[in-house]
């Protein structure tokens, strides 16, 4: 007799970094794949996922920014599951997540309490402009000094 095979959902073996913007296009979807970039190379048990607190608000031509899109070329990225849909978080997403970074405090810590009350208090904030106010260039090399240095803090922690 073989033992029966269980139904439940195993656990992920990773801790799980959410990061957020508005649109999930452009700022969190870099940080997204530029985080599991480095962190495959730090070896470090961790992985990152995106979402947008408003992506109803954002009309956007195709699934990820051609900035981002470029700058991840530039990396040389490898660019599987990079051209999917921006996903709107919910409440799952942030109940899910280890650790929850919004791109720009003073344009999503208003989304987060309009939306998720209470969970501000549990988000860290960067202050990386988006596209209207900040060069491309600028602002992703904002997040990926940000990336880097939060790649680095958690391979301490570990």
């Amino acid at each position: 007799c073989r033992p029966s095979m269980s139904t439940s959902p195993v656990a992920p073996s990773h801790k799980t970094v959410l990061f957020l913007c508005t649109g999930n296009y452009y700022r969190s979807r870099f940080a997204e794949h530029l985080f599991n970039h480095l962190a495959r190379d730090a070896a470090i048990n961790w992985r990152a996922e995106s979402r947008g607190l408003a992506i109803e608000d954002w009309i956007n031509p195709g699934p990820i920014s051609p900035h981002t899109l470029e700058r991840m070329k530039q990396l040389r990225f490898d660019d599987q599951a990079i051209h999917r849909e921006p996903e709107q978080v919910t409440y799952g997403d942030l109940r899910r997540a280890d650790l929850i970074v919004a791109l720009k405090d003073a344009e999503h810590r208003p989304l987060l309490d309009r939306k998720f009350p209470g969970w501000s208090n549990q988000t860290a904030f960067w202050h990386v402009h988006d596209v209207a106010d900040l060069a491309p260039d600028q602002a992703l090399s904002q997040i990926e000094k940000h990336t880097r240095e939060l790649v680095l803090d958690l391979k301490k922690q570990s």
